[in-house]
Parts: C-alpha cells; sequence; structure tokens
C-alpha cells in the first residue's frame, strides 16, 4: 500500500498521458511532449555532471576549499564564488549537486547561497544569450539589481543560520 501511494502521481501521470493520446487531446500531447523534451536533456546532462562533479571531489582537496570559500574567506571567497558560478554552464538542477560538495568540503553558509544565486543569474552562457536577444544594457542593468541581492540573501542566511545548527543532508 505504501508503494502504491508513493508512487501515485507518476501513475496518474501516466495515466493522463495515455488516456490524452487515446482521445486526441491536444493539451495532453503537449504535456507529454514537453516531458520527454525535458526528461531528454536531464538523462543526457545529468551523467556528465556528475563524472565533473566526481572529479571535483576527488582532485579538489577540502583543505583548498575551506582556504578559498570556507568560514574566514571574507569578500574573495565571495568573489570566488561567483566567478565560479559564472562559468559554469547547465540548468539550475545541475547546481544543487554541486553546492551540495562545496558544504561537505567546507565552504561556508554564506557562500552557498551567493553561489546558488549568481548560478541562476549570472553564468555567461546565459548573459550571452540574454545580451544577444534582450541587448547589453538590460543585461547589466539585470546583473547589477540581482547580483547584490544575492549577496544580501547570503548575508542574511548566514546570520539567521549561525548557531542553529544548519547542515545540508544528502537525499
Amino acid at each position: 500500500m505504501k508503494n502504491i501511494i508513493k508512487y501515485f502521481l507518476p501513475i496518474l501521470f501516466l495515466l493522463f498521458i495515455g488516456f490524452s493520446y487515446l482521445n486526441d487531446n491536444r493539451v495532453g500531447e503537449q504535456i507529454a511532449l514537453n516531458f520527454w523534451i525535458f526528461f531528454k536533456e536531464m538523462i543526457l546532462f545529468l551523467p556528465l555532471m556528475f563524472i565533473l562533479i566526481g572529479l571535483f571531489d576527488v582532485w579538489v582537496p577540502r583543505e583548498k576549499i575551506e582556504k578559498h570559500i570556507g568560514e574566514d574567506s571574507g569578500w574573495k571567497g565571495t568573489l570566488l564564488v561567483i566567478l565560479l558560478a559564472s562559468l559554469q554552464a547547465g540548468p539550475l538542477y545541475g547546481a544543487f549537486p554541486f553546492a551540495y560538495l562545496l558544504w561537505i568540503k567546507g565552504c561556508n553558509i554564506k557562500n552557498i547561497f551567493i553561489y546558488l544565486g549568481a548560478y541562476s543569474t549570472i553564468k555567461v552562457p546565459m548573459l550571452t544569450f540574454e545580451i544577444g536577444f534582450l541587448g547589453l544594457k538590460f543585461s547589466l542593468l539585470r546583473t547589477l539589481i540581482t547580483l547584490p541581492i544575492f549577496i544580501l540573501i547570503g548575508f542574511a542566511m548566514e546570520k539567521y543560520l549561525k548557531g542553529k545548527k544548519f547542515e545540508v543532508k544528502q537525499p
């Protein structure tokens, strides 16, 4: 019974898609097509991402992470995390395993939140598309607005979570 409850939504989704094709429902068919596109992207992206994360885990010692983006890193650590996030590529769900690895290796709370915010907004590949479609002025303005906000969020979260035994758990 517990397994049925656990898989209720995926089973319901598959039934909806099946009925959509049987009844020639365009909305359901479009949902299935979108799901297939995102599924293929994840299947192609995730193995490569985990290989790169594994290599980072093995090749970069904990001491380096603690020294450069750990508790005593200051503004230099913040800038390094922003640079690291902006040079990476891929969808946002790719940032979470790497953020977990940074946490395990000694990155401080503030820099984890700043990394996730910077990853979601100022990746170089994303900025190039944005500049091409919306212009340089818009991209610079958006970056100058969002980046300080994520830095403030990082500082606020560090202050809020300090002393609360915060930890990132592996699912």
